[in-house]
């Protein structure tokens, strides 16, 4: 496995696991619960130690999942991040979702805790004080934001005082590549980690016939996935994180490590994913 520092004394694998789905949507659904946990173990024993999931995942029963699945494991091999959803963004009610996290996950800490969507009903300075809070309590080492845009990402740093963001989880993958025009250059200039989140376009990016995302695989004896993600974990300061509950697709996944495009089939990828809308 790659890694990257995500702050001093941390660091992130390049690629980890999504659990958006497992545990149900948003509602609880235990029906595959011995199927999702069998994924996160072996994600984990593959090298995909990050595990990121959410309150609103399932209502609740994704952490729950994660809680279960990481009990054989030293805690301190994994790197755990939950989500704290836009309606609890107020200080009471974002203290009530971080102690629900732990109680869920059955762990005294997680090592990432993001604001999952930004609230403009929430004073932001509330809501950084809380996450603060949270980081001097112990309840996390470490806090940043998910779908947040410079300018908000900006703000809600000015008003942190003991510490600061450390990571933005925002879509991006090769038919989304809105990032890349601010908002990743800004994290790098800003030592933020940019965390993918359907790295693969809802599996679109597998399913697709594309002649030169299918060309570059077979340049290098790799799988469309493989191709994708690796186009990601390439680029400086960006970190993955594709949900997979098939052991095959979690060690396919695995396969973007280890390696790199060259700079012309990265140029050439970007720049027709980004002219072309997808073939249907």
């Amino acid at each position: 496995m790659e890694y990257r520092k995500i702050a001093e004394g941390a660091r992130i694998p390049v690629l980890g696991l999504g659990t958006w789905g497992m545990g149900g949507e948003n509602a609880p659904d235990t029906s595959r619960d011995g199927e999702e946990i069998a994924a996160i173990r072996l994600s984990i024993d593959l090298g995909m130690t990050h595990i990121d999931t959410a309150e609103m995942y399932g209502a609740g029963h994704a952490e729950e999942l994660v809680g279960e699945a990481i009990k054989s494991y030293r805690r301190s091999d994994l790197f755990i991040t939950t989500k704290v959803w836009h309606t609890h963004l107020k200080h009471d009610d974002l203290l009530s979702a971080m102690r629900g996290s732990l109680h869920r996950l059955d762990t005294d800490y997680v090592d990432l805790y993001l604001v999952h969507w930004p609230n403009p009903q929430v004073p932001l300075k509330e809501t950084m004080e809380t996450m603060e809070f949270c980081v001097d309590e112990g309840y996390t080492r470490l806090i940043g934001v998910s779908n947040f845009s410079v300018h908000l990402i900006e703000e809600a740093r000015s008003h942190l005082k003991g510490c600061d963001l450390v990571a933005d989880q925002v879509e991006y993958n090769l038919i989304e590549q809105g990032p890349m025009e601010e908002l990743l250059p800004y994290c790098r200039r800003s030592n933020l980690t940019l965390i993918a989140y359907r790295p693969l376009g809802r599996g679109d990016l597998i399913k697709l016939t594309h002649p030169v995302l299918d060309e570059i695989a077979e340049k290098y004896s790799k799988t469309r996935a493989q191709v994708a993600l690796n186009w990601l974990i390439s680029q400086e300061g960006v970190v993955a994180i594709p949900k997979a509950l098939r052991p095959g697709h979690l060690k396919d996944n695995l396969g973007a490590v280890g390696w790199r495009l060259s700079e012309e089939d990265f140029r050439r990828l970007t720049e027709v994913f980004r002219s072309e809308r997808v073939p249907e």
